[in-house]
């Protein structure tokens, strides 16, 4: 539940500062560095969880995984743990989750060639 709450909260937070208005304080930054900084994190937080969640309709399991080991912080022990499995299992099933995020994310990355 932490680790989905988390999720919800980070993607929410990339998700307005995409739009150009978070509310956050003031910091001093090199203005040149720091827009292209904060939008490339924002819109990758954003593509992760629309990946993330086209993972979660395909294999629910694998999405929790990702979901536990990115936002919650857990290691593959205790994800294992958590879902009731092998630690063998969770890594296989965290190498292939990543693998298909990692494609999925780049086909969302702009000038990558779209999927008919």
């Amino acid at each position: 539940m932490a680790a989905r709450l988390m999720r919800n909260i980070l993607v929410d937070i990339a998700r307005r500062r995409a739009k150009g208005g978070d509310g956050h304080s003031i910091r001093i930054v090199d203005i040149a560095a720091a827009e292209h900084v904060a939008h490339e994190r924002a819109r990758d937080l954003v593509a992760l969880d629309d990946a993330l969640r086209g993972l979660a309709e395909r294999d629910l399991r694998k999405a929790q995984i990702v979901e536990l080991r990115f936002f919650g912080g857990l290691n593959l022990e205790e994800i294992a743990e958590v879902i009731g499995v092998a630690s063998i299992t969770v890594s296989r099933e965290w190498a292939k989750a990543r693998a298909w995020l990692h494609r999925e994310v780049a086909r969302q990355s702009p000038g990558a060639p779209r999927r008919r």
